[in-house]
């Protein structure tokens, strides 16, 4: 770190921790506090994404969640990886301090939602530490704390001046609902034109559902045109509200293959997949997450599982959830789904069809990634940025996306950095995972730290590997694995990344441009080496990062704006002038980059 990158740095963050202190002092019956960072959009902010089971345990007595204390009937396993660990809401609330500091103004909480403690499916047997098996959508899962324990997570955050993001499922919920045709409970996927909706088993049975259109699926009044489901005894009202008891909301047509018609309506590993398509799991839907968002002050949702659910119902719900949050005084409530996809024609299809405002920013995951991890040249990352016109309202839209490095489902950045450089030294790995969270923190978009990756996490690959304890784990895998950077006691801001990513962010908060700034690529080239973009200030300011993904250093010319004439480093060594109008001359250590502001 350089002298002036570090001045700099620090001086935003003191910035950002002054902007936190007025809302703490007026945490008491002061609505301004709140008003305002109501006010900010959402590229404004840094998200963190952390998964309240595996980040920080407030309070031990709920680590089994009220169930009896048994592994299987509990989930409580803090040796295993797929069961609960013990953290909850309480710890989180405790550890703003920590998150803060490292920049972060967004909390992004994986599913809080009460849930089913252990499922089996197939040889694979786990708990819900993860949060996506909902049993109740209306009430926190005990093993995370009470409604007081939420209320006092978001009102701390508030008072902090940091957001709260919920992650929200619609499209499935815990596996209860079984098939009488299947006894072993894998039942393979039967099509919609195998088994329409008005036969019973198939095209050759009896009538069912007479007078079904094809449309209106309020008047289906049989759920076995595929399968016979059932609800197993003990568990007929095991879900609220009560209307996720039966079902007739489902579309019971066997497990997913996540190909074609079964990406819609097939059981995703087993959970029970609604049907999505009737009026009263619209309407559900919609009453069940507007309730949160009334009742918490929410300030945002990640949506679960985008792409498994037909269009026209989130052109309903999306609508319902912003008038919701418009009328709760919510005016930037971001909303973005997940689309697992590397192909910004397939995202950007989900913010024209479906009407998503944003969507997680997966191909910006790839590219950004393969260029810290020297697989590709900065082609790629311009062919990518050219893509953003393909969303709705193009750039604008692009702007919002909230772009990351890794993931609990696909592995953190760490991994995949180590995968691709199998005989690099620490100093290496960890200069290539601070370039792509550089790349991260001054592209467009809106950057999302993953929990543990600012220790040094990495992990031996996704899900469970991924999801790693901060404290001192209890689990091999994560207990005997050396964070890249250097092992530090937990919760350390003294960590390498940690340092690192906060004097980035700290660069991004003093830096307007460096959120809400036009992006114009600048120079690129097809091997492992420069990429250089430009963020273009309202005021005719232009900021410039320059990046070097080579083991060597890189000496070049990168065009600029005529008008960019005289310059100041705001990290690195940048040159005074420029060489003539419209060109500059810079020099990138390897694994390195610049960030250089033009001046009057």
């Amino acid at each position: 770190m350089r002298l002036n990158g570090l001045k700099t740095g620090l001086c935003a963050l003191a910035a950002l921790a002054a902007v936190g202190a007025a809302p703490a002092a007026l945490a008491h019956g002061a609505p301004d506090a709140v008003s305002a960072l109501r006010q900010r959009p959402p590229q404004d902010e840094v998200i963190y994404f952390l998964l309240p089971d595996r980040f920080a345990n407030g309070d031990p007595s709920n680590d089994h969640g009220g169930y009896a204390p048994e592994r299987l009937v509990s989930g409580f396993d803090p040796a295993d990886t797929d069961f609960y660990h013990g953290g909850d809401l309480a710890g989180v609330t405790r550890r703003l301090d920590y998150i803060q500091g490292l920049g972060a103004t967004a909390v992004w909480l994986a599913p809080v939602f009460k849930n089913k403690p252990v499922q089996t499916h197939g040889n694979y047997t786990g708990a819900a530490h993860h949060g996506y098996w909902i049993t109740d959508f209306t009430a926190v899962d005990p093993h995370f704390g009470d409604e007081a324990a939420m209320r006092a997570l978001v009102e701390a955050a508030h008072a902090r001046g940091m957001k709260v993001y919920l992650d929200i499922v619609a499209n499935h919920t815990a596996d209860v609902i079984q098939y009488r045709e299947c006894p072993e409970g894998r039942c393979a996927y039967r099509s919609r034109a195998d088994y329409p909706y008005t036969r019973r088993g198939g095209v050759d049975g009896a009538p069912i559902n007479e007078g079904f259109d094809g449309r209106d699926f309020s008047r289906l009044t049989r759920p076995d045109y595929a399968y016979t489901p059932y609800v197993p005894a003990g568990e007929a009202n095991a879900k609220v509200p009560a209307w996720l008891n039966d079902p007739i909301h489902y579309h019971n047509r066997g497990e997913s293959t996540f190909a074609g018609e079964s990406g819609l309506d097939g059981d995703f590993a087993g959970l029970d997949d609604l049907l999505t398509e009737d009026p009263v799991v619209v309407q559900g839907m919609i009453d069940i997450f507007g309730g949160w968002i009334d009742k918490y002050g929410i300030d945002g949702f990640r949506i679960d599982t985008a792409r498994h659910v037909n269009p026209e119902f989130w052109q309903a719900f999306i609508p319902a959830m912003l008038e919701r949050a418009e009328a709760k005084g919510i005016p930037n409530f971001h909303i973005f789904g997940e689309v697992y996809d590397p192909d910004p024609a397939v995202t950007a299809r989900f913010t024209r069809v479906d009407g998503y405002p944003a969507v997680l920013d997966f191909p910006f995951q790839k590219q950004a990634t393969d260029f810290a991890a020297g697989k590709t040249g900065g082609d790629a990352l311009a062919k990518l940025f050219d893509a953003d016109a393909l969303y709705a309202d193009g750039a604008d839209t692009a702007a919002i996306l909230p772009t990351f490095l890794g993931n609990h489902d696909m592995g953190r950045i760490g991994f995949f950095v180590k995968q691709a450089n199998p005989d690099a030294d620490d100093a290496e790995l960890l200069a290539r995972i601070k370039l792509a969270h550089a790349l991260m923190m001054f592209s467009r978009g809106v950057p999302t730290l993953y929990y543990g990756d600012e220790q040094g996490f990495a992990g031996a690959g996704g899900y469970g590997n991924s999801r790693q304890d901060m404290w001192n784990s209890q689990t091999p895998v994560y207990r005997d694995t050396t964070p890249i950077g250097g092992r530090q006691p937990a919760y350390s801001t003294d960590a390498p990344l940690y340092q690192a990513i906060a004097e980035m962010a700290g660069l991004r908060a003093a830096e307007p441009a460096l959120r809400r700034g036009r992006q114009m690529v600048r120079g690129y080239g097809d091997a492992p080496g420069l990429f250089a973009m430009s963020r273009m200030g309202d005021d005719g300011s232009e900021i410039l990062i320059v990046f070097n993904s080579s083991s060597a250093p890189i000496s070049a010319q990168v065009e600029v704006e005529p008008a960019s004439l005289r310059w100041q480093a705001l990290r690195g060594d940048c040159a005074a002038e420029s060489s003539a109008p419209a060109s500059v001359a810079v020099s990138v250590p390897p694994l390195d980059y610049l960030v250089c502001k033009s001046v009057p």
